[in-house]
């Protein structure tokens, strides 16, 4: 049995279509197709089965991917061990919610390819969890820790989030002394339903029911608080970014939350993952202090 062959057999298992595993693999869905058609010749069984859904295992095929998951970490682990003396060198997916990939991630990634030239890395950034089970990424950064899976996790750091405004709209606006004065100000933040953890729960804090400009994303979010279009809860870590963008109401709303690094069990054993996880870890907690400290200086300055 090739292990190439079961290489792509994972990707189709685990992206559950043709097209998202060849974008993975860096091949056509074709090429992909009579790959698989190979392998279940080999071994005289049906492993997909063809669904509106996409590719989903048959028996045969969920009794495979134990084997094949272990023929791709003794893979790894060779070619660990030729490279070893060269450095940390290959590709490095990371999945991560969009706030921490637009602001934090950016920098990270920079230093580790400085660092490691060798190294290619990928950013993932989705408005929902991360599925290190169907490997779409190596590792992952998340807002809370899962309860479930085969998963070791390992806390990162704490970040803040504060009421912010453009000084821009707070100039056009009635002034803000408590939490009563924000009937008379545009809301921005989350769009209810597509909240996919509860810690992104923000706008709870401020007494607030609804926001008048919503979006799943942080990044955008923050744009809209940068036009002057109203206020939002903020990451600080991203304030930098967004010039006259200022914290209000510091004492009366101030959020703390947590950063999780996720990675797959079966990679406890990987020395080159374990590297990375900790330069990861290490470059993520240095970025976030600095950009913190930017915007508590900010403050001080406004």
């Amino acid at each position: 049995m090739d292990w190439d062959d079961l290489r792509i057999f994972l990707a189709v298992a685990r992206a559950e279509s043709l097209s998202a595993a060849g974008r993975r693999l860096g091949m056509d869905a074709s090429t992909v197709g009579r790959r698989v058609a190979r392998l279940e010749a080999a071994v005289g069984a049906a492993l997909f089965l063809k669904t509106p859904q996409g590719y989903a295992l048959t028996s045969e095929g969920a009794r495979l991917v134990a084997p094949a998951e272990a023929a791709e970490q003794a893979a790894a682990a060779a070619a660990e061990a030729v490279t070893r003396e060269a450095g940390i060198t290959g590709q490095l997916r990371i999945g991560a919610p969009d706030g921490c990939a637009n602001y934090l991630l950016p920098q990270v990634a920079r230093d580790l390819c400085d660092a490691h030239p060798g190294l290619e890395v990928q950013i993932v950034a989705l408005p929902r969890v991360v599925n290190l089970t169907r490997r779409e990424a190596d590792m992952a950064i998340a807002v809370s820790a899962p309860d479930t899976g085969r998963l070791t996790v390992q806390r990162l750091a704490d970040y803040h989030l504060h009421l912010a405004g453009h000084a821009d709209y707070l100039d056009r606006h009635p002034p803000l002394r408590g939490l009563e004065d924000l009937r008379g100000h545009r809301m921005i933040g989350y769009i209810p339903d597509m909240i996919f953890d509860r810690e992104l729960d923000y706008l709870s804090a401020t007494g607030v029911e609804a926001a008048q400009i919503g979006s799943n994303s942080v990044a955008v979010q923050m744009q809209a608080v940068r036009a002057g279009a109203g206020l939002g809860i903020v990451h600080d870590f991203a304030i930098p970014f967004a010039p006259g963008v200022r914290r209000v109401l510091t004492e009366r709303i101030a959020l703390k939350r947590s950063f999780w690094l996720i990675r797959h069990a079966d990679d406890r054993a990987s020395r080159r993952l374990g590297l990375l996880a900790d330069a990861l870890a290490a470059g993520l907690r240095a970025e976030l202090a600095r950009l913190e400290t930017l915007a508590a200086a900010a403050d001080r300055r406004a």
